[in-house]
């Protein structure tokens, strides 16, 4: 049979709908009742339940994985792609005590290859499935000529829900004395690939391949290690210590949280701090993970960068009452996430400074 002209100009249709017509049964997983249709319209349909709420307020977020992604063309490994990108989402709108509902994806590709595409599919299904949100719809663009041979690009957009007068704003609650937990990462997440990859394959010379002391497998598998989801952990944290009636405000007991990403602590801290206080980070307060002990005595990078570009091994930081802070802390640690006490709130001006 010959060849259809939009194949040969590098765009299969029909390769494009083989593919997705296994998505029903990969995104089946993720069902939620609220949802409506089928996967495939030209919009998601998902009817929230307004009998659960007073006054709810809708919360969104849109990323996407960054240059990480290059460790996985180098790797072919794509599997952990997905959940990378629904994680992330989930994070930036729990910090407002935001239930997530449902999520959308984009990928865009220069060529389809059936097997990166279902990686990627179930790494999104399985990390909606951990967080309890709806995958309702995407788009896969092929656009030859635009992306590198074996290239890809993935966005992702989540909406949640929360009560209105249970929305956390440290702006308005967080207080000096308060202290700062923070909730470990397992790893570099999805911010400073770009200065992580210039150090360890451009200055140290290493491959993907490369075996490092300290690290459990190789530098690429590091490097690809999944973004944790700290959503379900700070709805339990909610839950747990900020026991209020339905329509009431929450009790300052946890107080904020500050998901470091971009920017590092320097950048993602002030955003939840009302202008008169700053947050002082405490260096060598937690377990800094392997990946960063090289980073920091190999990459030749100063330490005030340093902790404005990548997490440092600390994913999340929650903001809560002194009094409340070794409660909080032995509670995290008992819903098997290791953290610590990193920080104090002091007198100042909206930053956050590590000393």
């Amino acid at each position: 049979m010959k060849q259809k002209a939009y194949a040969a100009a590098g765009v299969d249709i029909d390769l494009g709908n083989k593919v997705k017509a296994t998505l029903p049964q990969l995104l089946a997983s993720t069902h939620r009742r609220e949802v409506l249709g089928k996967v495939g319209g030209f919009g998601g349909l998902f009817e929230l339940d307004l009998k659960k709420y007073r006054q709810p307020v809708l919360v969104s977020s849109v990323d996407g994985v960054g240059t990480k992604l290059k460790i996985a063309f180098a790797m072919d490994q794509h599997h952990t792609i997905g959940a990378d990108l629904v994680n992330h989402c989930v994070n930036d709108i729990a910090v407002l005590g935001a239930e997530p509902l449902f999520f959308l994806d984009y990928l865009g590709t220069g060529r389809l290859e059936p097997h990166v595409f279902t990686e990627i599919i179930k790494g999104f299904a399985r990390a909606c499935a951990e967080n309890r949100c709806a995958l309702i719809g995407g788009e896969t663009a092929q656009m030859p000529g635009f992306y590198q041979p074996g290239e890809y690009d993935v966005s992702g957009t989540i909406v949640g829900v929360v009560e209105k007068s249970r929305m956390l704003n440290g702006q308005k609650t967080v207080k000096r004395g308060d202290v700062v937990i923070g909730i470990a990462s397992s790893g570099l997440h999805t911010n400073g690939y770009s200065l992580g990859r210039k150090i360890f394959f451009e200055q140290l010379e290493l491959r993907p391949s490369s075996r490092l002391p300290g690290l459990t497998g190789t530098l690429g598998e590091e490097l690809l290690k999944e973004h944790l989801s700290y959503g379900p952990l700070v709805q339990k944290l909610i839950k747990r210590f900020n026991k209020s009636p339905l329509g009431s405000p929450p009790a300052a007991i946890v107080k904020a949280f500050a998901h470091i990403t971009g920017g590092g602590f320097v950048d993602n801290i002030p955003r939840v701090l009302p202008r008169s206080l700053d947050v002082v980070i405490r260096k060598g307060s937690w377990d800094m993970l392997p990946i960063f002990r090289i980073i920091a005595e190999q990459g030749g990078v100063p330490d005030e960068e340093l902790y404005q570009v990548f997490n440092m091994g600390i994913g999340m930081v929650a903001i809560v009452s002194a009094d409340a802070a070794d409660a909080v802390l032995k509670f995290i640690r008992a819903q098997k996430h290791a953290a610590w006490i990193i920080g104090d709130v002091v007198k100042g001006h909206g930053e956050a400074r590590v000393e």
